[in-house]
């Protein structure tokens, strides 16, 4: 049984659709740990509740490189094969990538690579597309730049605001979150380029 690790900052809702889907045997894993930067992070508490290996790594005070060893060292303890951003509001330093090579996944509210970054529901109402969605990748050393496993799109509404079209994407990053880490589980998604390729 491969183990997940989960780094999250907040509230925590992807976590808790990733647990719920392992916990019903739909993803073919274990989440081996829950890892949090913030000590109130309602995610944290969650995981707590759902009886999952939690651990606060405070952040302060110290810089990318150092944390991130600590992190690093965290999950190889609990020896991780895959893990999972779920709403982690750090940039990962290259050392960090390098220990988990392609083996890093986030997700991200917008059709990449539009609208990378923060604030990519607002950002997509004030250009006026028509069609917004989320996107899960593989992290590499960039933001937001990694090769694409899995997007969905939705449509963009009219009379939207950035909290119904953020409402509305979430629900399908619930959704394809759990397919790419079940394709990359399978060992179902190959490299080319820069490119994520189903493989059959």
């Amino acid at each position: 049984m491969k183990n997940l690790g989960i780094l999250l900052s907040g509230r925590g809702s992807n976590f808790e659709a990733i647990a719920k889907n392992v916990l019903a045997g739909k993803i073919p894993a274990r989440i081996a740990a829950v890892i949090s930067n913030r000590e109130e992070a309602r995610g944290l508490a969650l995981a707590r509740e759902m009886g999952f290996e939690t651990r606060y790594v405070p952040s302060q005070g110290k810089n990318r490189e150092t944390y991130d060893q600590e992190i690093v060292a965290l999950l190889k303890a609990f020896r991780v094969d895959l893990v999972c951003l779920a709403g982690f509001m750090r940039i990962l330093s290259p050392a960090f990538i390098r220990e988990f090579p392609r083996r890093i996944l986030n997700i991200h509210p917008a059709l990449l690579p539009s609208f990378a970054g923060l604030d990519a529901q607002k950002r997509a109402l004030e250009y006026g597309v028509k069609f917004s969605g989320c996107t899960v990748h593989i992290v590499d050393e960039g933001v937001d730049t990694g090769p694409i496993v899995c997007q969905a799109v939705v449509p963009v509404k009219d009379d939207d605001s950035e909290e119904t079209l953020a409402a509305r994407i979430l629900a399908e990053e619930h959704r394809i979150y759990s397919e790419a880490i079940c394709l990359m589980l399978e060992d179902r998604v190959g490299i080319v380029g820069r490119r994520a390729l189903r493989k059959k």
